[in-house]
């Protein structure tokens, strides 16, 4: 029977698709990371793997997954991974796309419109109980019909972003490789430089997978041509931005404030950060939606189930 290494904190339902098809499997009833020697025994065993995103799978893990035939990472993104390593040793690498893609642009709306309106800073303002009545100008923030949107990265995400933007009578911007056709005609974006972007936008929020081509891509160069009244929001990957470059920004006021669902040396946050009010902190929450996390764990084990079972996975991120 083929065995599947499989982390007991994610949703019970993929672990009744796997016994359905008959695989069995593997997993630390404790939940949490594995500890070492429980990973040292059962990770030879292991013919599939379910990885979740904080699981830094390089060439040593890779070593000791000497049966496995296919790591299905539970996240869209997969830079957790040494693609390269795993299809070097006939491992297929597969990932979770579309199923988290409304559910991350609802959050990255969220962070948005808490950005603009200071709903964080005004949620304190009342535990705190500062607040003596409605005043002109008490937390004045900006509004967002008339206002643009800047997409750095136009893919599914992106453009779910860019949807709810134009509802709420936002013009879009985007920068990408290649032209969204259908983002434009259905949102009315225009593809621009990123330059153009950055210098452009009310409102610059992050989309690209982490990669050596992305990572500091934000940096101090870029951030310096944003205007002084934009919000930076970033739900991709910390590493996509010089986060001390932000910081730097943050603390003189020359952006008017940031919403971070992600961090560069994550699950560390830098506790500069954590003093700035024109900052919205959230712990990777793009994702965070029953509806959203059953369907990755479906398809995760699907791609498993697919593989082992002798077929191609089902949303491949390599070839072998």
């Amino acid at each position: 029977m083929y065995k599947v290494l499989i982390p007991e904190k994610i949703p019970h339902a993929a672990f009744e698709l796997l016994r359905k098809a008959g695989l069995g499997v593997i997993s630390y009833k404790a939940g949490g990371k594995f500890p070492t020697a429980f990973w040292n025994k059962q990770a030879p065993l292991a013919d599939g793997f379910v990885s979740l995103l904080d699981n830094r799978i390089d060439a040593k893990v890779l070593s000791r997954l000497s049966k496995c035939k296919v790591i299905a990472n539970y996240a869209v993104g997969f830079n957790n991974i040494d693609i390269t390593e795993a299809s070097a040793r006939g491992m297929y690498v597969t990932n979770t796309p579309d199923v988290l893609t409304d559910a991350t642009a609802d959050l990255t709306f969220a962070l948005i419109l808490a950005s603009a309106r200071h709903i964080i800073e005004g949620d304190g303002f009342m535990r705190q109980r500062k607040f003596k009545g409605w005043k002109p100008d008490l937390l004045l923030g900006m509004q967002l019909s008339g206002k643009t949107l800047g997409l750095v990265g136009a893919g599914r995400i992106g453009a779910a972003v860019a949807k709810r933007a134009a509802a709420f009578g936002m013009k879009i911007i985007y920068f990408n490789r290649s032209r969204n056709q259908k983002l434009e005609d259905t949102t009315g974006a225009r593809k621009v430089t990123l330059a153009s972007l950055m210098k452009t936008a009310d409102v610059i929020s992050l989309h690209l997978p982490l990669n050596k081509g992305t990572y500091h891509m934000v940096d101090s160069k870029l951030l310096a041509m944003m205007k002084t009244t934009a919000i930076l929001i970033n739900t991709a990957r910390g590493e996509i931005v010089d986060e001390q470059a932000l910081i730097r920004m943050l603390k003189t006021k020359a952006i008017s404030g940031a919403g971070f669902d992600v961090y560069e040396n994550e699950p560390v946050v830098n506790p500069d950060l954590l003093k700035l009010n024109n900052v919205v902190l959230a712990p990777h929450l793009g994702s965070a939606t029953e509806t959203a996390r059953n369907a990755m764990a479906a398809i995760s084990v699907k791609n498993v189930i697919a593989v082992l079972k002798g077929g191609k996975p089902i949303t491949p991120v390599n070839t072998i």
